[in-house]
């Protein structure tokens, strides 16, 4: 295989390739398509003169979601890359039924109407509309 996959910026493209190609295919079956981007943001960091430090950092702060950061204005590429950090957060944490902490029929007693918390939107008047 030739160097020519560092050269790409986007590792995730790069991961895809190699992790597609028939050649290698039998060998990465079981590595995962995020271990191979992390793999080659690590050779990218290294080529590029950074620190293990440095590059580490860098993919914290592109595998983790900011909750303060308005996703509505980004564009679709960095939204898409968004919801893929959601979704494998969402399947790290989902309860299957396999799991020993599985619980099927979950029941939860909710406060009655004089225990509720108003909220400022459901405090106006119908007279303004």
């Amino acid at each position: 295989m030739s160097f020519i996959f560092f050269s790409l910026p986007d590792c995730t493209r790069a991961a895809e390739q190699l992790k597609n190609n028939p050649r290698h295919k039998s060998y990465l079956e079981q590595v995962s398509l995020r271990q191979l981007e992390k793999l080659f943001s690590f050779l990218r960091g290294y080529l590029s003169g950074q620190s293990l430090a440095e590059t580490m950092e860098q993919i914290r702060r592109e595998t983790t979601i900011d909750p303060e950061e308005d996703l509505n204005k980004l564009d679709d590429k960095e939204l898409a890359k968004r919801k893929s950090i959601m979704d494998e957060l969402f399947e790290k944490n989902q309860k299957k039924k396999d799991d020993p902490n599985f619980v099927y029929d979950i029941e939860v007693e909710f406060p009655q109407d004089d225990q509720l918390q108003s909220c400022g939107w459901d405090t106006e008047s119908a007279d303004e509309f």
